[in-house]
């Protein structure tokens, strides 16, 4: 029973895979070299936005190295990819040599059908979002944005042509904690997932791995174009960065969100 990884390479995504080694199933990991984590400031936006753009990214990056600081780092044959070598050969070859049960995928871009067909493996997805109420991109953000931080999760999904779509098999939220801001949230509910995923593999019987619970609405897909620097004067002007806050308090909607697991 084996595992093989495909990341990105931010904090989080490190965090995942190290925390996934460490239990002695995963075979190889392929590490995708991902966008700068502080993105480039748009000039076509108010001084104020400007201001609010770069306290955000910088407070996402100081937030991400506090949780994931590595203070180990466990060791399995490696992989680095770029975008155009992600869905290449050379890695259905290494994922091929490896002959694992289970391909799991976070952070990293979309995988073609060629990749997954070729590789003889079954394929799960980590999808930093709850689907199908929220799946696309940036899907930490807007729940808190539209003031249902409570939805701030993580899915586990079989890995299909359809964005964040493939059949259920795990899903998970972080405690809702007094005082935590929007990256804090968004921190914890990695961290959450990362920690019952591994406690759930290690349990798990790879000759007979289930299959999930399709998802019966269409959701939302969000894309990266949908996001834009006014965005952050709701979360940050309007509401201090305290929506989670007004969910403790009962100031907003307390609806549970309805989690899916099959293992």
């Amino acid at each position: 029973m084996s595992i093989v990884l495909i990341t990105g390479d931010h904090p989080r995504h490190n965090f995942f895979a190290n925390s996934l080694i460490k239990t002695g199933l995963v075979k190889g990991w392929i590490c995708e070299t991902r966008e700068s984590f502080i993105p480039v400031v748009p000039n076509d936006i108010t001084s104020n936005q400007k201001k609010l753009f770069v306290n955000h990214f910088a407070l996402r990056e100081r937030i991400e190295n506090e949780f994931f600081n590595l203070k180990e780092v466990y060791e399995c044959r490696k992989m680095n990819v770029t975008l155009d070598e992600l869905n290449s050969e050379a890695t259905v070859r290494f994922i091929r040599e490896l002959e694992p049960n289970l391909v799991l995928s976070y952070g990293c871009h979309k995988l073609n059908e060629d990749l997954i067909n070729n590789s003889k493996s079954k394929f799960w997805n980590t999808h930093g979002g709850l689907s199908p109420r929220y799946r696309g991109a940036i899907t930490h953000f807007w729940p808190s944005y539209f003031l249902e931080p409570q939805m701030t999760g993580i899915t586990l999904h079989e890995t299909t042509s359809k964005i964040d779509g493939g059949d259920i098999i795990f899903q998970t939220v972080p405690e809702m904690v007094s005082g935590d801001g929007l990256h804090m949230l968004a921190a914890r509910s990695v961290l959450t997932y990362t920690e019952l995923l591994k406690k759930k593999l290690i349990k798990l019987d790879f000759n007979s791995l289930p299959n999930g619970v399709p998802q019966k609405t269409g959701g939302r897909i969000f894309k990266a174009s949908d996001w834009r620097p006014e965005h952050l004067e709701i979360i940050y002007d309007k509401y201090d960065d305290k929506i989670v806050d007004l969910y403790i308090s009962g100031a907003i909607s307390r609806n549970l969100p309805k989690l899916i697991s099959v293992i």
